[in-house]
């Protein structure tokens, strides 16, 4: 399918000309990165811009860095630069093994972590794993920079925090400083490229508290505060299980769609929370399925 539209093409020579046109054009104004989002919204008559400012070249959005237990994504990379980096795999598995899920591999040769969570989408893979590893959307103006807690992200199904004239630059995570274990479960229908069904991801600590986030269950991904509260200072067992997932239940929202109906969604995602849990806290101790193994239901 061609794109048809018409939009003015800007490909700006430095960060300080891509702020002048997001200024100048606003909510008129989409940035080209991956372009696995925007190109089909372009084709399908989903995104009208006026102007579509390609920041491919510009190096402040470039790379992946761990400094003083930070790890700083730049808006560029890649989710195959995810599964490639070492220290992604090393230090946050969760989302490493969240990035083996996304789409198919050439997608994820192009999409960005960046452009996943600007999309906005309850279905976002990479969201549950930036919640609990409480990570922060850093942006850039004219008027200068601010750092968004994911938790404050997402605003609405496709909604988010950003300002129309501000760019995203980055996507900064913090590294936990106690042990621990993790693991995202994905539903999905079938191997291969499919959006989530419902996805859980979970770390478990050495002094026995909780960390559980969810995508595709609620009209935007994050945190499941009352499933955790009833898991933080519990050993993990059949009765602490159940109280966890009866909590769950009361927190999520999921929908029926072409998909999925939402009493299957509600039923998997006590399921995946089962699944994620035992898988985390057996990787805690050194046991378990391999990161990136049995992620998918």
């Amino acid at each position: 399918m061609p794109i048809t539209a018409e939009f003015e093409y800007v490909r700006p020579k430095d960060m300080e000309e891509a702020l002048h046109v997001f200024s100048l054009y606003k909510e008129k104004a989409r940035a080209l990165a991956g372009g696995t989002d925007l190109v089909v919204h372009l084709k399908e008559g989903l995104a009208r811009p006026e102007v579509v400012v390609d920041v491919k070249s510009l190096p402040e959005l470039a790379g992946i860095s761990l400094e003083g237990g930070r790890l700083r994504i730049g808006a560029l990379a890649t989710f195959t630069d995810l599964i490639e980096s070492a220290d992604v795999k090393a230090k946050f598995p969760v989302l490493w093994e969240a990035a083996l899920t996304v789409a198919s591999t050439g997608v994820r040769n192009r999409a960005t972590l960046a452009g996943n969570i600007c999309s906005a989408v309850p279905s976002a893979d990479s969201a549950p794993a930036l919640a609990l590893y409480e990570a922060e959307v850093v942006t850039r103006g004219l008027g200068g920079g601010r750092r968004i807690p994911v938790a404050d992200w997402f605003t609405g199904p496709k909604a988010t925090a950003r300002l129309p004239e501000e760019l995203v630059t980055a996507v900064e995570l913090k590294l936990p400083e106690k042990k621990h274990g993790g693991c995202y479960m994905k539903l999905s229908r079938y191997d291969g490229e499919d959006l989530a069904q419902g996805g859980i991801a979970v770390l478990v600590f050495s002094d026995n508290t909780y960390r559980v986030a969810a995508c595709a269950l609620g009209p935007v991904p994050g945190r499941c505060r009352a499933a955790e509260a009833v898991l933080n200072g519990g050993k993990l067992g059949p009765k602490l299980l159940e109280k966890a997932k009866a909590a769950l239940l009361g927190e999520i929202s999921p929908i029926s769609d072409i998909r999925s109906s939402k009493e299957y969604r509600s039923h998997m995602a006590q399921v995946m929370l089962e699944r994620a849990l035992q898988a985390a806290v057996s990787r805690l101790f050194g046991k378990g399925p391999e990161y990136g193994e049995g992620s998918v239901c």
